[in-house]
């Protein structure tokens, strides 16, 4: 049985039975789209287990906002369906991912009489505030080798191996760039023994 006082330590007991009791808890399988750009949001993930991706797109371009791990959520769909509105980002499994489902209407009222769950979208404002201050950061001031290499770290610090299993397409999608820019700059990598190149991995060195 799902122990989710393990996830949210600081949730009260109670709460933690409302959660059981009425929300749903499924588990989705790998790259799975599970909210797009102009969906209404009706429910709030919140991740237990795996990892999920959460991006824009313009002009057939992805650019990577940030990573959903467990024990974290979505603060742009929490605000999306705190006000009745529409997503303005996608979200995609990276692995099987099981995740817990707060159905908006209910959230509204347990924000009210539970501040616990407050305290933990406030800190993932927080969080995610960081997150995109970082990417800008990159996108504007950094390289795109410096920013692969980053980028690379930062999924290999997620699955806590040296070992980063990516396509070339899926680091261009992360960084909103060609596959050919990629390669390209991921050859350079290999050149200075920053990285070792293998079919849909990269070890970083």
């Amino acid at each position: 049985m799902l122990n989710l006082a393990s996830y949210f330590p600081f949730f009260d007991l109670a709460l933690v039975d409302i959660l059981k009791r009425e929300c749903d808890v499924v588990t989705i399988p790998a790259h799975q789209e599970i909210l797009r750009k102009g969906q209404y949001v009706k429910v709030i993930p919140v991740v237990l287990k795996g990892l999920l991706r959460v991006y824009i797109t313009h002009e057939n371009k992805e650019l990577l906002l940030y990573h959903i791990k467990s024990s974290e959520s979505c603060v742009m769909s929490f605000a999306a369906g705190i006000k009745n509105g529409v997503s303005d980002i996608f979200a995609q499994t990276l692995e099987e991912t099981q995740v817990l489902l707060l159905p908006v209407d209910n959230l509204k009222i347990w924000l009210k009489i539970y501040p616990e769950l407050n305290i933990l979208f406030n800190s993932q404002y927080e969080l995610r505030y960081a997150d995109l201050l970082n990417t800008i950061e990159n996108m504007v001031f950094h390289k795109m080798d410096e920013r692969v290499l980053k980028l690379l770290n930062d999924k290999a610090a997620l699955s806590n191996q040296q070992e980063v299993k990516i396509s070339h397409q899926a680091l261009a999608d992360d960084l909103a760039t060609s596959r050919e820019v990629i390669s390209r700059v991921l050859k350079k990598l290999e050149n200075e023994n920053k990285v070792i190149l293998s079919h849909q991995s990269i070890e970083i060195l």
